[in-house]
């Protein structure tokens, strides 16, 4: 059982708290092989198929970069993308208040429409609720998606020693731009999402053929989750260099004004790669054409296992944990 008597905002944070509900509670309950990789999307049908659900509850609806429809889309074709999938089939479940303005109804429609587009995935069924003014947030979605496994063994559990850790833009512009829209922060910057469809980026890498041992996109709870749950699922260490991790300006600022970790923050169009020092170079390469700010982060080691390491250009070090707390609620 859970150590608090009451779900908390934190539980739903991508952070400890999260991990604790979901394993004491569903995982618990729910046992089985498959569910205890932990993966972005079961992998099933013999390796021949990736599936997956994701809810969308995020607020403000709108916000610079996207809106609720693409990051519904994104979501859950980004975990299917993660396991080396193409994204195929999806499910959409939308539950609406009772007053919820039509014109911005179709408004998100044409997100889903046009983010579908780029996955070259359809929707295949659906489900409509409507529920009275109050019982819920303006509007809440759910997607579920089948992907066809174009290349397998991408697991959490595979990441070796000597592995390299790159990630595929600069971090937490998701956070960032969802927390200043929020509490009304006006920047004289473009600050915006980093929402995006990740599966174009995945096919480059996979038409490549390059070595890929993990892959991860660092949404709740930001970098710094994805990094400590591939420590624990290979029991490894990764040691990250704290001056290679990109950091736009916009959200270094707002890292500092308000103590955030830019490493916690949440991203909707950023992933991270475990891969073999040789091929290493290469897809930074590939990473490149589509953002300049793609980064080799850090390194494979056995120093400390199931441990995260920041090295400082102080040359200090500091244990990178999971973050805890509430974070940013209702960020995706």
């Amino acid at each position: 059982m859970l150590n608090d008597k009451q779900i908390k905002l934190a539980h739903g944070n991508g952070g400890s708290e999260n991990n604790e509900l979901i394993t004491k509670i569903f995982y618990e309950a729910f046992q089985n092989e498959i569910l205890e990789k932990s993966e972005d999307a079961a992998i099933i049908e013999n390796g021949k198929l990736a599936f997956c659900t994701d809810s969308f509850t995020i607020s403000p609806i709108f916000f610079n970069g996207g809106d609720i429809g693409k990051i519904s889309v994104c979501g859950t074709c980004n975990d299917l993308a993660m396991m080396g999938a193409k994204p195929k089939y999806l499910s959409l479940a939308v539950i609406i208040e009772e007053g919820f303005s039509v014109e911005m109804l179709q408004q998100i429609v044409n997100s889903i429409k046009k983010e579908l587009a780029v996955n070259e995935t359809i929707i295949v069924t659906g489900d409509t609720k409507v529920v009275p003014k109050g019982s819920v947030d303006k509007i809440f979605i759910n997607t579920t998606g089948i992907g066809e496994v174009i290349k397998s063994d991408i697991s959490a559990n595979n990441i070796k020693e000597d592995d390299v850790i790159i990630v595929s833009r600069d971090i937490g512009t998701h956070g960032a731009t969802i927390f200043a829209q929020r509490e009304g922060i006006e920047l004289e910057s473009n600050l915006k999402s980093d929402c995006a469809s990740l599966y174009p980026i995945i096919k480059k890498l996979l038409d490549e053929n390059v070595a890929i041992h993990a892959l991860r996109d660092a949404t709740r709870g930001g970098v710094a989750a994805v990094l400590n749950e591939w420590a624990r699922a290979s029991n490894i260490c990764i040691e990250v260099d704290e001056e290679s991790l990109p950091v736009c300006d916009e959200v270094k600022g707002l890292c500092e004004i308000l103590g955030f970790e830019a490493t916690a923050l949440a991203n909707e169009g950023t992933f991270l790669i475990a891969t073999t020092k040789a091929e290493a170079p290469k897809i930074l390469s590939l990473l490149k054409q589509f953002n300049e700010n793609a980064s080799i982060i850090g390194k494979v080691t056995m120093e400390q296992t199931k441990k995260v390491i920041l090295n400082s250009s102080w040359g200090t070090k500091r244990y990178l944990d999971t973050p805890t707390g509430e974070l940013l609620p209702r960020i995706c």
